[in-house]
């Protein structure tokens, strides 16, 4: 099943939800995907600088990995396309609007929001009203 495209259609289908924990992103210099694997990443990016992971807190906590912010993840349930037009930007403005931090994670089936756990009901709130 294809992802949706339109705009109008994604927003009216967002249906944002708080995904259980508390999740922080750590780097790692000189590590490759598989290094951190007993750590249960929620996602990974290699950047120039390092591998890049999403990390359940209590499993950074426990390996004394360092991080700098404590992060909620909402998840926008809409299938969304990865060729559609708008739906980040759409997302983003409403959490700026806000004067909510957003990392904004695109995976194949939905887009997934970290924003910072003390404002995660408010950015919940904001993303519900997008869609009506």
């Amino acid at each position: 099943m294809a992802g949706e495209q339109d705009l109008s259609r994604l927003l009216a289908g967002l249906s944002p939800q708080l995904r259980e924990g508390e999740y922080v992103f750590c780097t790692f210099a000189d590590a490759g995907y598989g290094d951190y694997s007993a750590l249960s990443p929620l996602a990974a990016f290699r950047e120039h600088e390092g591998l890049t992971l999403v990390l359940p807190r209590a499993k950074a906590d426990a390996a004394a990995c360092p991080y700098e912010g404590v992060f909620a993840c909402i998840t926008l349930t809409v299938h969304s396309s990865l060729d559609a037009v708008g739906l980040t930007a759409a997302v983003s403005k409403v959490l700026a609007d806000a004067d909510i931090p957003a990392n904004v994670i695109a995976a194949y089936h939905h887009d997934h929001v970290f924003v910072p756990a003390a404002r995660a009901e408010q950015a919940l709130a904001a993303l519900a009203a997008l869609s009506q």
